[in-house]
């Protein structure tokens, strides 16, 4: 069954259960996908309910939510959509990528399987999303990169931005009017005692770093995945 022959809906769903597990051990409940998407906690325990009966969940009574096998397919599908779509309106159109989440989770709807992979073929098979987050192959395999928050970082570390969350649009213009885009290079200072904050000044591409400290504080920093850095309390680096 192609993921086109699901209702919106339980395309919604599957992805969001997805989407909340792709960058967290977190357990996935009714009350969590709840807070997510904004319906109300009875309306997702009847979908979860309806989904698991359908084969597409599993769900533990009180227990947490997670993805059968046949789920996971469409889930993967739908984000495999999203994210194309999103590489398609930066790459061709020339969109901002503050701008093209909510066009994306339109268009991923209407859109048919053919159109999705020209839109592959045509990008040449992107792996990565404007926000670093990964592509998933055709064959539904999703390579994640080895990446933590920024928050985790210890200061004095050189860092590589992987990923940047994009729940917060207001956020990712912050960020990109800093140049605190994918793949920009990340100098770690500690911040002002007591600010719960980093300062990081921006370098591309093995350039000499800004002079002037960008102050991050913590919802920034959560929103912002790096590589190469060294985790806080720990020795290895990442």
């Amino acid at each position: 069954m192609s993921v086109t022959e699901l209702s919106v809906s339980t395309q919604n769903y599957l992805k969001t259960v997805w989407s909340l597990s792709e960058w967290s051990d977190a357990p996935v409940t009714a009350t969590v996908i709840a807070e997510k998407t904004g319906f109300t906690l009875s309306s997702v325990s009847d979908a979860v309910r309806r989904l698991t009966d359908q084969g597409f969940l599993d769900h533990a009574r009180y227990g947490s939510i997670a993805l059968t096998e046949a789920g996971r397919g469409h889930a993967v599908a739908m984000v495999r959509r999203h994210r194309l779509i999103e590489s398609f309106l930066v790459s061709v159109l020339g969109y901002g990528w503050d701008q093209v989440h909510d066009e994306a989770e339109i268009l991923e709807h209407a859109v048919s399987d053919f159109m999705v992979e020209r839109i592959d073929e045509f990008l040449e098979h992107p792996t990565r999303d404007p926000h670093g987050d990964p592509i998933p192959s055709a064959h539904g395999v999703v390579t994640l990169p080895d990446a933590v928050q920024l928050s985790r970082i210890s200061p004095g570390s050189i860092v590589l931005v992987e990923r940047i969350s994009d729940d917060d649009p207001d956020l990712l213009k912050f960020f990109e009017e800093r140049g605190i885009v994918f793949g920009a290079t990340l100098h770690i200072s500690a911040g002002a005692p007591y600010s719960d904050a980093l300062d990081v000044r921006v370098g591309h591409g093995g350039t000499t770093p800004s002079s002037e400290a960008i102050s991050l504080g913590r919802s920034a920093s959560d929103a912002l995945y790096v590589s190469g850095g060294t985790v806080t309390g720990d020795t290895a680096k990442i």
